[in-house]
Parts: structure tokens; sequence; C-alpha cells
């Protein structure tokens, strides 16, 4: 699978970094000398192409054309949109990434420029606190299908909601499943007639929903009196 990455700043070199470790094809355009001089230390030479990304003959050239996904980061969000656009439009590229620098440009992102997906911080950063404050305890371990979907865990307090109660009558849907138990160090597969015990550390994969479902279920007693 070849990545092809427009922009060598500290998000596109690390991102080529970690894709190179897994060892994915990476190709990753930058024109700016004091970047360039940092990048030949950090990257292997084959993967940097210097040029302007959003000349279509440096793209060109750097083989954008037989590249399975772009993304585009660079710092400013038309030179991205216009990325977009030229690989999808020009180049055949089949799934699109586009980092959105200033927020207030992110209703222009869409379909039209022919964006798939976008990396933006101030959204991240915003469903974090969200999801913590919404979430109490419980961690969030990964996510799955584009962030659908969590595996998360949370330890069962003293007097939770949900001791005692078989896991099939917690009323938690079909979107939420018990995963493993942990307690006393063993790792349980659970079926639906166990109940979670003081202690236990729960993974679930879960929707949002489920989550907030689940923590409810979970929290300790004098939260819900908070």
């Amino acid at each position: 699978m070849l990545v092809f990455i427009a922009g060598g700043g500290r998000t596109g070199a690390q991102l080529a970094t970690q894709l190179i470790a897994q060892n994915y094809q990476v190709r990753l355009v930058e024109h700016r000398r004091e970047l360039l001089t940092r990048l030949h230390h950090e990257l292997p030479t084959e993967v940097i192409y210097e040029g302007q990304a959003t000349d279509p003959a440096v793209l060109k050239q750097a083989g954008l054309d037989k590249a399975n996904v772009i993304v585009a980061c660079t710092s400013e969000d038309h030179a991205n949109l216009v990325l977009c656009y030229l690989a999808r439009t020009l180049f055949k590229v089949r799934r699109t990434v586009a980092r959105i620098n200033n927020p207030r440009n992110a209703w222009l992102f869409d379909g039209n420029f022919h964006v798939d997906e976008t990396i933006n911080q101030a959204d991240v950063m915003a469903h974090l606190i969200q999801e913590e404050m919404s979430l109490g305890d419980m961690m969030t371990l990964l996510k799955l299908r584009r962030g659908r979907y969590s595996l998360v865990e949370e330890k069962v307090p003293p007097r939770a909601k949900a001791i005692g109660i078989p896991i099939k009558d917690l009323g938690l849907p079909d979107q939420c499943v018990i995963a493993a138990i942990i307690r006393n160090g063993q790792v349980t597969l659970p079926r639906g007639t166990i109940s979670f015990e003081a202690g236990d550390e729960v993974l679930a994969v879960t929707d949002d929903l489920g989550a907030k479902q689940l923590a409810h279920l979970l929290e300790p007693p004098d939260r819900s009196l908070l």
C-alpha cells in the first residue's frame, strides 16, 4: 500500500516515520529548504520528493497516480483542499485525508473537494474533553471502524448499580458488547448469566451511546448524587 503525504512539517514527518515502521510504502513531498534538511536526517532519501505539493507535475513525478491514499497535511487549508481535489479528479486516488488548520474552514472540507476524511485538532480535543466528562472513569483503549466503535475499560466500584445483575438483564444496547471481565488477575469471557463484582475490570466494545449507558451502570453511587 502506497501512502502519499503532502507536507513535511512535524505531522507529516511523524506520520511518515510511523508508516515506514509498519512497512508501508511512503512518498512525502515538501518544498521548504529548512524542512527538507531535517527530513533527510529523519527519513530515507528515496521517500522524499522536493517540490511544490500543489504542482501536478511534481505530484506525477512523485508517484501520486500509484498511491492508494493521500494525506494532505500542509500548513495551508487551501493547499490541502486543492490536493484532495487533484488527487481524486486528476490522479484517481481512492482515498483522501486532509488536515484542517483553521477550524473556521472546516465547512469547506467536504465532497465538493473530494475530501473523504479530515484531521481537525479542535474537534479531536473537544471530543476527548466531552468523552472524559461524560464517561467518568471509563478509559478508551482503542478506536474501531473509523472511530464509530471503541474498546473501553472501566473498573467496577463498590455498590455500583450493575453489581449482582446478570449481564443479559442490564438493558445494554446491541451495540455494547461485554468482551471480557478481569477478576483477581484472571480473564473471564462473559456469558449472559454472569454478573459484575466490585473490583472487576470490564472490557467492552461499544459505540458512544452504549458507552454512556455502561458508564452509568458502573458509576460509583455517590457520583449520581453530585
